[in-house]
């Protein structure tokens, strides 16, 4: 169980992927992305996750390069946009990607979203990237249970993550067994349903019992989980609260209320009726 920021989990091909990292959807392109990167790095954040179709890859590489901080201790995530998926274009993509990001790697690629009769030749080149050494590791976003086996039933490789919607309200239950069972590393993006959290009853209710703020009780019940989690922000004060999980810790009893929350409801599109 992550005591620490700097603890991390262990990918199924031995890459260390730290538990706690900064997103920075919506981020804009410069100042703010940059800023809030060198924030989070500063206060000991070692994962920040982006993507092409964040449009801020430029600002998440400068800042890493002006952090000081040696890039091998930076674990940086990016993904291929739905537009750019099939085996080829993916290539391409990627190689923006790392132009954009000034980086000669990334420690994981993820395939954004599972555009259907297009998924497995982006898994393909997503493949070839990892046997390159150009990803040091490789998984998927936004993937249920039916498009991890239809992907795994030809895929050489194995799925090493798989980024998903993830709160209280959305326990993925299901997807979440499967994931342990196969081996693969669950994420959790919007962790903080979009701000939503400070609106729940029973969990600013916990937050009032552990002298924590409702976000940090839901960031601590993702670790609890064995789930990494990747709120974002780009206030430093936020992004420092959001880190401050590692001196408490949640009882089995408000890990099942919390449980008890869900709904099955998405604030992000649903994987399978999207609109790609």
């Amino acid at each position: 169980m992550a005591q620490h920021i700097s603890d991390a989990t262990v990918l199924a091909n031995g890459v260390n992927m730290p538990w706690l990292g900064l997103g920075v959807y919506k981020a804009k392109e410069g100042e703010e992305v940059e800023q809030a990167v060198k924030a989070a790095l500063r206060i000991g954040y070692r994962s920040i996750d982006t993507a092409a179709f964040y449009g801020n890859e430029e600002g998440v590489g400068r800042a890493v390069r002006e952090s000081g901080i040696p890039r091998e201790e930076i674990f940086i995530t990016t993904k291929v946009w739905n537009s750019d998926q099939g085996y080829e274009r993916t290539l391409a993509a990627f190689e923006a990607s790392l132009q954009r990001l000034g980086m000669e790697y990334v420690d994981l690629y993820l395939i954004h979203w599972p555009v259907k009769g297009k998924y497995k030749e982006t898994w393909r080149a997503l493949e070839t990237l990892y046997k390159e050494g150009k990803a040091r590791a490789i998984g998927v976003s936004n993937f249920q249970v039916h498009h991890l086996e239809d992907l795994m039933a030809d895929a050489e490789i194995k799925p090493m993550v798989n980024q998903v919607e993830f709160h209280p309200f959305l326990t993925q239950e299901k997807l979440r067994d499967f994931c342990r069972r196969e081996g693969i590393q669950l994420e959790a993006w919007s962790p903080l349903m979009r701000g939503e959290v400070v609106n729940v009853p029973e969990i600013v209710e916990l937050a009032e019992k552990y002298g924590k703020t409702p976000a940090q009780i839901v960031l601590r019940w993702d670790l609890q989980h064995g789930v990494v989690t990747i709120p974002k922000s780009v206030r430093e004060a936020r992004i420092r609260e959001n880190a401050d999980l590692f001196d408490f810790e949640l009882s089995a009893e408000d890990m099942a209320k919390l449980d008890a929350l869900n709904r099955n409801h998405r604030f992000g599109p649903d994987p399978d009726n999207f609109n790609f």
